[in-house]
Formats: C-alpha cells, sequence, structure tokens
C-alpha cells in the first residue's frame, strides 16, 4: 500500500453489469435508461460544473459517512455495521520507479498521477454505482464501506463481491506505456466496527477501527494479483450457496474463485435496504450517484464539514478555484509517522492516544504551515501522513521546518503517549503531485510520488528514529552534527534510495554554535559592495575615536549576499588588528531557548575549542573571576554543559529569585564578554536571536561600548525592531541601517567571470542571469550552478589572429556578442563563456532551490489571484488582457481585471499600457462593438458600470522567478491544453502587418505546407482579430524587445548591442520613421507560437513558426536573431531526423534558404552560396558547380517554356496553384542572393555564374506572373 493522488478526467455513464447480464440502468435509479445517451454526450465530469454550491463542492470530499450525518452531533466513538472492501494496486512503486527513470522527476511524477487516477476513477466508477461509500484513499489503495443492518449483510456481501468480481473482469490488470504493468488485490471483511474523530476544534479526521478492519487488511494482504480473498467472518455470513470458493492453507479466509451473480432486481433491493442509500436522496441521471451531494443547507453545514478537509484544498474551496484547477506539481515535504500500539488496547484508548497524537502535531505543525493529510489506522499501530509546502502554505526554510518538527513529534510521541512501543518518523523532500484523486463524486486531496512512497519505505525500515532522505539533508543546509549517516537497507520497489541520515537534533557541539559558513576567496574580492564596506570602515573608525556603541545593521532578503558581506567584512576588522568573535544563527535557533547568548558568549570565552568538561570550567573561571561571585559559577552549568558544584546559596533560592539571579549572572557574563575588551561582533542571521536570549541581551547592549555588525532579513519582529529603533532621532547615531540592494548589471557579470574563471561571457547569457537572478547573488549561483550541472556552457579560447572554420557551427559561436569585463578581453583574446548553440536556456528547468523560494513568495498570495498568475504564466513574461481573457475559464473571467489590478499592486505584474474601451463598444446597443467583443472572448462590460472597463491592455511580470515558479506549477495535460489555447489565439496575427501588406513572411508558406496547417488554425490573414487585440500585441512585441535587447540598467551592454540587430544590405525600407508593426509582431506572435507548439510537442508546427520569425527578423533587418532562430530550428530539426516526414520538403529547402541569406548578411560568401545551392537543390531547382554546367544550364534556360507555364497554372486548382506559388517564390529568392553573392567575386567564372543565377531567375519570375495572373483569374 503506497500513498499519493492525482487528478483525472473521466465520463460518467449508468451502465451496470452484472456478472452474466448486462442492463442499461443502473442500480437504484428508476427506469432511467434514456439517461445513458446523456451521460455519453456529457463533457468531462471533471470539468463540468456540476456542483451548484460550496456545501456539495465540502461534501464531495467526504464520505456519507460523515457528509450525510453532519447536522448529527458525531461522538468520538460512534458504532458502525456494515461490510468492508480495500482494494490495492499490486505493481505502484515499480511503476513509480519506472515513471522517474524515464520521465525525470518532474514529468515523471505528473505521469505516475495520471495513470494512477485513471485507473482509480474507473474503480471507483463501479464501487459507486453498486453503493459504496468511498471511506479512505491511501495512496494506491481504497477502502470502501456499505452501511447495512445485520440483518442485510448476507446480501450486502453478496452485492460487494458481485462489484468486486465485475471490477477484476474489467480493471484487474492494465498495462502502461511505460512496459509496467498494474494490477489489483481485493480484500473483503465484514461485521461491526467504530468510526473515531479525532483532533482539534479546528482541523478534525475520522477513522474506521475494530476487527472488520483487521480482518479486510489481512484479506488483501493474503490476496494475489487478481485475486478476491473474503475474510473468516464475512465467509461465515454471506451467501455460501452463489459462491465456489478454495480454501487457503493454514486460513480461515477463502479466495473466491467464482460466484452465481446476482439478478438486477436483487441488486436493486439490496441496494435499496443499505443505510447510506436513502430513495429520497439519490442523483439520478448523473452516472453514479453521490446520495450525500443532495443534501439540504444549514446554517453552520459548511462549516462542520470543512473541519475534515485538507487546509490547502480548503483555501482552494473558499476563493472559488475551479476544482479541476487544484492540482499542481509541486516540490514538498514528506514527513510520515507510525505509532505502533501495544497490544490488547481497547477502542477507547486507541481513540485517545490517536486524538490526543493528533492534537499534539498540529501544535507543532501549523506554526510551520504544516499538515496532517492523512490519518489511517492498522492492526499493529497508526500512521500520520504530514506535508510542509502545499499549494498556498509554502515557507521559507521548510526542510528545516519539517525536521524540527519531526524531533518534535518523535520526542512528544515518545515520552507523553501511553501505550506506544514504538514511534517512528521519516521525512523526505521533492516533486510530488498535489491534487484531487479520486471520483468526480467522491475525491480527496492529497499528494503522489516517489519521494512520498520513499518516506513510506523509509518509516518501516528505520523504526525507532527520525530518518531523512540525502535532499532533506542537503537542502536543510544544517551543518553535518546535526545528522548520523544511517546504514543502507533494501527497501520495497525502491532501487537507488539514496543516502539515508537520522536526524539527532541539537548535540553538544551545535549548542555552542558555529562561526560564519561562508569562507572568503582569498584570490578576487567581494564585487559590487563597495558602499556597504565604505560604510563599515567610517564606522569602525568612529567607533575607534569615541568609543562609544554602534550597530551597524544590513537588512536583505534571502540570498542577497548578506553572509558573504558580513565574512568579508569580519576579514577587514581583523585585518584592522581588532579581534572579531563572529558568528552564524539558524532558523532552528530561534525555537531553542537562550541559544543565541550561549552561542555569543561562548564564542567569545573560546568555549567551543575546550571539548572536555574540566576544560571548559577552568576557561571559565580564569575568565570570569572577579566578574561574577564564586557561589553563582553553578548557575552556569546548564548553559555551558558544566558541573559546577551548586552553592549553598543557590540551592537556598526558589522560584522567582532564581529566575531573577540567574538572569543576572549570565547579564554580567554578557557585558564582561562585549564589553570593549573583545572587539568586534558579528552576527549573522540575527533576526533569529531568540526571545530569552533577548531579554538578557537588549538591556546590557544598552549600557556596554562594543562594535556589532549584523545582517538581518525583512519579515521578522528582530528586523522590524531594529529597523524602528534605527529610525528613532535618539538612538540614529547608535544604530546604522542598511538595505542592501540588488547587485548592478556590471557587478553581476564581473562575478559571473570571476566564479567561472573567463574574461568574457556572452551577451545571451548575461542577459539570461541578470534578468532571472534579479541582481541577487545566490539566484544568479543557482542559476550559473544549473547551466553549469547541465553542460549548457561552452568554453573556448579566442585569439586575434585565429580563422574560424567555415561552417554553420562556428558561425553561431563566432556571432554570439560578449561582454568584456577587463581591459584584456576588450579585444578578441582571452577566455571566453557562451551558451552551447545547441541550447536554449529560455526552456531551462528552474533549480529546486529558487523554484522553493519563489514558491514561498507566490503563496503569500491568495489561491484565486495566484490561479490567474499561472494562466499568465503559460502566455510568457509579457502578455495582453485578451489573450489572458481567452484562455481563462469563464468563472474566473469575469474577475479578471479586478484581480489582475490586485496583482499589479501587489508588485507582481506591471502594466505597459490600457486601452479604455470606444464608446461604440461599451454601448450595447451598438452591434459592431459588441461582435467585436465576442470575436476576441472578451466579456461586454455592463452599461450601468461608470468606469470604463478595459478592453485590451499589456502586462509584465516584475519577478520572472515567479513566472517560471508558477508556470512550472500546472501538470503537463493542463499546460498543454493551455498552450494549444494560445497558439489558437495568436494564429489570428501571424502575418505581416498593413504597412508590408500582411501576408507570410515566408510567401505563401501556408500554403507550401498543408500539412502542418491541419494541426493549426486555418485562419488566413484575411481574417485577422480585432484592431484592440493587434494593438495590444505590438505593445507586448516592443516591450520584448526591449527586454531581449537590454537589461535594467545594463549599461555594460551597450557595445554588444550594436552586433545585435546587424543590417541587411539591400533590405532598408522599414528604416528610419517607418510605421512597419512587423519588428513587434515577430516577438510577440511568431517566437510565441514556436514555443507554445514545442511545449505541446508539435514538432512540425513549432519548426514552421520558427521559419516564420527567422524569415520575418530577416524581415526587418535583424540578422543576429534570424541566425538565432534559425539554430533553433537547426537542433530541432536534427532531433527529428529519425522521425519520416516530420518536417516537409518545402521546409528542408525553406530551412537552407534563410540559412543562405543569414550567411551573406554575416559575409560569410562561401557558406551562403553552399547553403544557396542545397535549398534550389530540394527545391527541385539544380545550380551547377562547374563552368561547363553553367554552359550547359544556361542554353536550357533559353528554351521557350512561358506557353507551357501558363496553360499549367491555370489548368491547376486554387491550392495547387498558390502552393506551386511558394515553390517559385522561394526559388527566384535564392537565384537572386546567388547572382549578388557571385558578382562580388570580380573573377570571370563568378560573372559566369551570376549571368546564370540572373537568366534563372527572369524565368522563375516570369513563371511567378504566370500564376499570379491565374490566380487573380479564378477568383
Amino acid at each position: 500500500m503506497t500513498y499519493g493522488g492525482g487528478h483525472c478526467q473521466v465520463i460518467v455513464t449508468t451502465t451496470m453489469r452484472a456478472e452474466g447480464q448486462s442492463r442499461t440502468e443502473a442500480p437504484g435509479s428508476l427506469c432511467n435508461s434514456h439517461c445513458v445517451v446523456r451521460a455519453l454526450m456529457m463533457a468531462s465530469a471533471w470539468e463540468r460544473n456540476r456542483y451548484h454550491s460550496q456545501l456539495e463542492k465540502a461534501a464531495a470530499f467526504l464520505p456519507s459517512l460523515i457528509a450525510e450525518d453532519y447536522l448529527k452531533i458525531i461522538g468520538p466513538v460512534q458504532a458502525v455495521q456494515g461490510v468492508l472492501l480495500f482494494a490495492d494496486i499490486s505493481g505502484f512503486t515499480a511503476l513509480t520507479e519506472k515513471f522517474i527513470q524515464r520521465a525525470g522527476p518532474d514529468r515523471g511524477t505528473d505521469e505516475l498521477a495520471q495513470t494512477l487516477n485513471s485507473y482509480l476513477c474507473d474503480i471507483l466508477e463501479e464501487v459507486l454505482t453498486f453503493g459504496g461509500d468511498i471511506l479512505k484513499f491511501a495512496g494506491d489503495a481504497v477502502l470502501v464501506l456499505w452501511r447495512a443492518p445485520p440483518q442485510e449483510l448476507a446480501k450486502t456481501i453478496s452485492l460487494v463481491l458481485q462489484c468486486s468480481r465485475q471490477i477484476q473482469r474489467k480493471y484487474g490488470n492494465r498495462d502502461t506505456h511505460v512496459g509496467q504493468k498494474i494490477q489489483l488485490k481485493i480484500g473483503i471483511s465484514a461485521g461491526p466496527m467504530d468510526l473515531l474523530v479525532v483532533g482539534s476544534r479546528r482541523r478534525q479526521y475520522f477513522l474506521i477501527y475494530g476487527e472488520a478492519l483487521d480482518a479486510v487488511c489481512e484479506a488483501e494482504e493474503l490476496a494475489h494479483a487478481g485475486e478476491v480473498i473474503l475474510s473468516a467472518t464475512s465467509w461465515e455470513l454471506c451467501e455460501q450457496h452463489r459462491l465456489r470458493t478454495r480454501r487457503l492453507a493454514g486460513k480461515r479466509a477463502v479466495k473466491v474463485t467464482g460466484m452465481d451473480p446476482m439478478s438486477w432486481s436483487e441488486c436493486q433491493e439490496a441496494l435499496r435496504k443499505l443505510v447510506q442509500h436513502p430513495r429520497s436522496h439519490r442523483l439520478e441521471g448523473e452516472g453514479a450517484m453521490r446520495p450525500a451531494l443532495l443534501l439540504p443547507g444549514g446554517a453552520n453545514a459548511y462549516d462542520v464539514l470543512s473541519k475534515y478537509i485538507s487546509g490547502a484544498a480548503l483555501g482552494k474551496l473558499d476563493d472559488r478555484v475551479p476544482l479541476d484547477l487544484f492540482s499542481e506539481l509541486r516540490p514538498v515535504t514528506s514527513l510520515f509517522v507510525q505509532l505502533r500500539l501495544t497490544a490488547r488496547i481497547s477502542t477507547v484508548d486507541i481513540r485517545t492516544i490517536i486524538h490526543d497524537a493528533s492534537r499534539m502535531m498540529l501544535e507543532i505543525l501549523c506554526p510551520h504551515k504544516g499538515e496532517i493529510n492523512k490519518i489511517v489506522l492498522f492492526d499493529k499501530g497508526c500512521m500520520f501522513l504530514c506535508v510542509f509546502g502545499l499549494g498556498g502554505e509554502k515557507l521559507p526554510y521548510e526542510s528545516i521546518h519539517a525536521l524540527q518538527s519531526a524531533i518534535q513529534i518523535f520526542t512528544s510521541c515518545s515520552t507523553m503517549l501511553m501505550e506506544i512501543e514504538a514511534v517512528s518518523v521519516a521525512v523526505t523532500s521533492g516533486m510530488v503531485f498535489c491534487g484531487v484523486t479520486g471520483h468526480p463524486l467522491r475525491h480527496e486531496y492529497t499528494v503522489i510520488g516517489q519521494k512520498v512512497n520513499l518516506a513510506a519505505r523509509m518509516m518501516v525500515r528505520y523504526p525507532g528514529l527520525v530518518s531523512c532522505d540525502a535532499v532533506t539533508y542537503a537542502s536543510s543546509r544544517l551543518p553535518p552534527y546535526y545528522f548520523k549517516e544511517l546504514p543502507e537497507r533494501k527497501m520495497k520497489g525502491v532501487g537507488h534510495p539514496g543516502t539515508v541520515y537520522q536526524y539527532v537534533g541539537i548535540t553538544k557541539k551545535s549548542i555552542f554554535g558555529m562561526g560564519l559558513a561562508k569562507k572568503r576567496s582569498e584570490y578576487a574580492p567581494l564585487l559590487g559592495r563597495e558602499k556597504e564596506i565604505d560604510l563599515f570602515g567610517s564606522c569602525l573608525k568612529a567607533y575607534e575615536d569615541s568609543g562609544q556603541r554602534h550597530i551597524l545593521a544590513f537588512e536583505g532578503t534571502m540570498g542577497s549576499g548578506k553572509s558573504h558581506l558580513l565574512t568579508e567584512l569580519a576579514y577587514l576588522g581583523q585585518a584592522a588588528g581588532h579581534r572579531v568573535v563572529a558568528m552564524e544563527l539558524l532558523e532552528v535557533n530561534v525555537r531553542q531557548s537562550f541559544c543565541a547568548i550561549r552561542t555569543l558568549m561562548a564564542r567569545a570565552l573560546g568555549l567551543q575549542d575546550s571539548e572536555p568538561c574540566g576544560a571548559r570550567q577552568c576557561t571559565l573561571q580564569t575568565k570570569l573571576r572577579g566578574t561574577i561571585e564564586e557561589s553563582s559559577f553553578c548557575l552556569l552549568n546548564d548553559i555551558f554543559l558544566v558541573e559546577f558544584p551548586v552553592s549553598d546559596e543557590v540551592r537556598k533560592m526558589r522560584g522567582i529569585e532564581r529566575k531573577k539571579e540567574l538572569h543576572s549572572t549570565w547579564a554580567k557574563v554578557l557585558e564582561k564578554t562585549i564589553g570593549g575588551e573583545f572587539g568586534i561582533f558579528v552576527i549573522d542571521n540575527a533576526h533569529f536571536i531568540d526571545p530569552a536570549s533577548w531579554s538578557i541581551m537588549s538591556p546590557v547592549l544598552r549600557n556596554v561600548s562594543y562594535f556589532m555588525v549584523m545582517s538581518l532579513a525583512p519579515g521578522y519582529a528582530r528586523t522590524e525592531g531594529f529597523c524602528k529603533a534605527a529610525a528613532d532621532n535618539t538612538m540614529s547615531q547608535k544604530i546604522t541601517y542598511l538595505h542592501l540592494d540588488e547587485l548592478k548589471p556590471a557587478a553581476v557579470v564581473q562575478e559571473v567571470c570571476q566564479n567561472l574563471g573567463v574574461d568574457s561571457i556572452s551577451r545571451d547569457l548575461a542577459r539570461f542571469l541578470i534578468q532571472r537572478s534579479s541582481g541577487i547573488p545566490y539566484y544568479c549561483k543557482e542559476l550559473l550552478g544549473c547551466l553549469l550541472c547541465n553542460k549548457m556552457l561552452l568554453f573556448r579560447t579566442r585569439r586575434r589572429a585565429e580563422k574560424a572554420e567555415d561552417n554553420w557551427e562556428s558561425l553561431i559561436i563566432e556571432a554570439s556578442p560578449l561582454t568584456a569585463t577587463s581591459s584584456s578581453s576588450a579585444g578578441n583574446d582571452g577566455t571566453v563563456c557562451i551558451i552551447r548553440p545547441d541550447v536554449n536556456p529560455e526552456n531551462t528547468v528552474l533549480p529546486t532551490t529558487l523554484k522553493e523560494i519563489a514558491l514561498a513568495q507566490l503563496d503569500q498570495i491568495k489561491p484565486l489571484k495566484q490561479t490567474v498568475l499561472k494562466f499568465a504564466a503559460v502566455i510568457g513574461p509579457v502578455f495582453t488582457t485578451q489573450l489572458l481573457s481567452h484562455i481563462l475559464p469563464d468563472g474566473i473571467r469575469h474577475k479578471m481585471n479586478c484581480l489582475l489590478d490586485m496583482l499589479v499592486s501587489d508588485n507582481i505584474l506591471k502594466w505597459l499600457k490600457t486601452t479604455e474601451v470606444p464608446e461604440e463598444v461599451r454601448d450595447p446597443t451598438k452591434g459592431p462593438g459588441s461582435s467585436r467583443q465576442a470575436e476576441s472572448g472578451v466579456e461586454r462590460p455592463s452599461p450601468s458600470k461608470k468606469t470604463t472597463e478595459r478592453q485590451s491592455g499589456v502586462l509584465v511580470f516584475c519577478v520572472p522567478l515567479l513566472r517560471e515558479a508558477a508556470y512550472e506549477l500546472w501538470p503537463e495535460r493542463q499546460r498543454v491544453a493551455l498552450h494549444r489555447k494560445c497558439a489558437a489565439f495568436l494564429e489570428r496575427h501571424a502575418h505581416k502587418c498593413e504597412s508590408c501588406s500582411r501576408g507570410d513572411f515566408v510567401a505563401f508558406h501556408r500554403f507550401a505546407v498543408t500539412s502542418t496547417q491541419e494541426g493549426g488554425s486555418s485562419q488566413g490573414p484575411a481574417e485577422q482579430g480585432d484592431p484592440h487585440s493587434w494593438e495590444a500585441l505590438v505593445l507586448a512585441g516592443e516591450q520584448l524587445k526591449r527586454d531581449r535587447t537590454h537589461t535594467p540598467e545594463g549599461r555594460f551592454l551597450a557595445k554588444s548591442e550594436q552586433t545585435a540587430e546587424l543590417p541587411s544590405k539591400t533590405d532598408r525600407k522599414h528604416s528610419g520613421t517607418c510605421s512597419c508593426e512587423c519588428r513587434a509582431i515577430v516577438e510577440s506572435v511568431l517566437v510565441p507560437l514556436a514555443r507554445h507548439y514545442m511545449a505541446m510537442g508539435d514538432a512540425a508546427r513549432a519548426f514552421y513558426y520558427l521559419l516564420e520569425s527567422a524569415a520575418a527578423y530577416l524581415h526587418v533587418s535583424n540578422s543576429y536573431m534570424a541566425l538565432m532562430k534559425l539554430n533553433e530550428a537547426e537542433v530541432l530539426r536534427n532531433s527529428l531526423e529519425k522521425k519520416a516526414n516530420v518536417i516537409a520538403c518545402f521546409e528542408e529547402a525553406t530551412f537552407f534558404s534563410l540559412k543562405g541569406e543569414v550567411c551573406w548578411h554575416m559575409g560569410r560568401m562561401k557558406l551562403a552560396k553552399k547553403m544557396l545551392r542545397e535549398a534550389l537543390s530540394l527545391l527541385g531547382r539544380q545550380f551547377p558547380r562547374t563552368s561547363i554546367g553553367a554552359f550547359v544550364k544556361s542554353q536550357v534556360e533559353k528554351l521557350p517554356c512561358a506557353s507551357y507555364v501558363a496553360r499549367r497554372a491555370s489548368s491547376l486548382p486554387q491550392e495547387a496553384r498558390r502552393k506551386r506559388l511558394a515553390w517559385l517564390l522561394r526559388q527566384s529568392c535564392c537565384l537572386s542572393l546567388l547572382e549578388h553573392l557571385f558578382s562580388l567575386e570580380g573573377t570571370s567564372s563568378g560573372r559566369t555564374f551570376s549571368r546564370l543565377a540572373a537568366r534563372m531567375k527572369a524565368n522563375t519570375d516570369r513563371a511567378v506572373d504566370s500564376y499570379r495572373a491565374a490566380d487573380s483569374c479564378h477568383r
């Protein structure tokens, strides 16, 4: 049994087949065969808005056992009678491993969830049809109850058996596309059981307990794949005359091998007598039935039901997020807890233990936004699945929160709960599927993934301790002495679990703290922090001159380089001759009383270097003699782990008196410690100073002379206190408070070059790192590490005299403009780093560390706003409101403008421009405005509104990492569907602007490759969308171009920008004040279209738009970007070499033709000729390579053929005629370029080839005229 969740889509039908017969009516429905057709015509059940109230939505998350009785007062223990079915999927763990190995952790987890939930949905459809009440989901297993009075148990068992055998026959074996077969095991038991309700007032959980539960678990364990096992009790109670069974060796349970099926009327009768199936509540004609979904409203009904629903799901429910948008791919931390109970424990005691345990866990988890997702009770104990980082609940330092919670839960349960034999806790971190699992009528919100399975296995294989995986160990960034490596143990279905650690928590070494974790580079200075270093120098000099206390506080966000700065300042302080006492606090320290003061004093007194207890006592006596009384040394025992004898004076103290003396003693030691004698004190992460330490430190710091440097992070009470103190006029001379700004672009480039050990980097690499990192050093480091880890960077040495090879690959490398960082690299010499030509960094998956930081920021906004942000993220970094409205669901679209304004006020989005709706559009009586609005997919504003509605506008993401994190939350199926919608919208605008006569950038491109057009829009250029949409796309394109060619304050790129747009040598018509808008359209329409089709997996269509983009960039005289798009097309083409007929011949010819044109602009004449010859060959026009061949070809070209061409043009249908036109125009383009290239040679041979190209072009142009004339005649 594994644990997880997912999402599926299913069409619910009303068909129920008894074994050996078929009916069109579902059991329990009354003559509703007409509903079969209706059900088959329904949209996917997951996509329908079938729940009309919040109560119905909440009830779908709960079994009828709870949802039907929500108005009754359910006691802590309630007796239940009925039949249990436990179905478990065999082979799920192996399937998980195969998916991860095949597709990676992200996509593999997504595919796993889809496969599992599709399978579960089919099974549950049968269960619901047969009247089952789905109690619990446990990953790949499900527990179902049929409530029935004792006298009806025999018939109910027969009903459940018929359901089970039908499920096994239809779904007992299923093949998956990764080659792993999954099968089903079913156990059945019957009898009395107890419903237990546990938890707190805000969050409650229900469990089933009793002999029937133990028996059904045993029956399932005895079953092999494809089998149904009856427990001993259910065998005794059932209609044995119906069954054919086989005894199991040494067991009282039996295997069911056959059954005389119940008739349809018998099934109807059995269903009517089930406790949970009163006819008055039946949902008829909608497929499988859930009576609990038709519930009368109540004043507090929703509040009562919501206590049983996951907090993450409840947040989305309350914010009215559609159910099919609940599911996400998220990095979370899973925490499994197993309580092994003693034997022969009563039901009341079990309920008390689980109730107390759940309340303790909730108290520990809730401050860190962790939640108990599931409680499962089994024969030998109880299992809790806790999750950190669910939707809307992500926090920084998640791994630390989980580990600290794990050790607290372990300690509390071990010491405070009776009747517990052992407590085992396992913690894992990684990508999981968070969302809805089950059936549209009955589902739960949970998690599924390899890491969830691994935690469950670790909990079993490493009992009696707190274990964690290597990812949690690394992401916590705690010192190694918090952990202990555990021996490797085999785990069922887990091939390579990696290193497993025991989390031991606070040890002697951790008690005395640690110095600064960051190490200073001995070979290079700290870049970009000159202002902060100068401030430190001036404050230190003032302290040396006056001797007055001073605090220098640096506030910065996570990753802003605070720790590196403090390390540098500590070094400078030592270099100035001062003693520096430095320490770093961790997130775990804030909950450890007196941790900060102990660490500070221990490091200042040198106690961390004195390991034995006696050595520490000698150090304390030597350094503190005269500071505190001899009788008070014993008060230091607990804080410094020493063993001074307890004096009589201290022994006589009681309660408050002893506490006051303790604080007084520590204050004296602290005053002695920091009172000027020890120089400079450096505290990294001072916002983690625990309250107990601060209660002692605060008064002492007001009365002694010291110089202290500290770093703080925003959002903490300690930070706000220092900030207010710095703003106070009476304290401003004693506290200097400075916010760390982001690094300037030039500093980012210098730091990257320094880390890589190169003289310069490519402009594309610099822009990628600057824009994605937003100038935050840690972000830049992680992004750079991701590129290096995935081997996306290329290092080479450039020399001035070096001659480049004349091939396409060298052209890509040589064309990459560089950013010089030193005088030595200003020329062409030096080591450079560029992005590999076959890599697009925009497709790089966000590193997990940055994804978690971004998600923590994303989860600070409400679910509905986050949902809109996720839709916008699919469009791109810049998007129009019309396109966003086009892809948003109906239930959210009408709130779009309000939500966007809130996101703008949150500084997540930024308006570039908004366009008000003209009067004729806003007036509902005017037809054109209404139709235009309908065409664009934007809701017509209400005429009663006084304010104007936005018809179109353009927004941009303020933080690129938030967009990427939001985008990666989408499950693949939904993501692909949204990309398809975006592509359908943009294809209406995929043409030249009005001033350029519209049409394709590759002439007649859409007619030449009709096969690739089939998957996209058939809309031609004449069917352009409304002008508001076009205007917004032009504005978006201008912004995208600015983002591509400039960086914020990025003057260091000014020189390299000169090479970004290499002017065309012939086409100057769009220079100056021309109103051409093609430059913007290529950025906002064509390039995104290629990206959308790549995300959809439509390689042919993506190749089509990459060629269109390259042609468009050449059209606007941007040869460099044309080169980049052709390089992307080259990479895509190479990946498709093994797939036949993906790229049409015309596309291949256009590809080489455009490459030839780019080579010409780049000055690679020889390479240009080679490409153009290849293009002509593919187009059916061979261009000779020798003088003899040129002579023969010229004679052939002199032959008359105009009349034949004209007759052929007239005889062809329009589609074929336009396809031929595309080929001829492409031939003409190639020949024109060859004519010009050969004329530049200045040799007789060159002139010969140039004349030949001119003659061939003239003949081709005459053919073009004939086809155009024929086309105009047939219109």
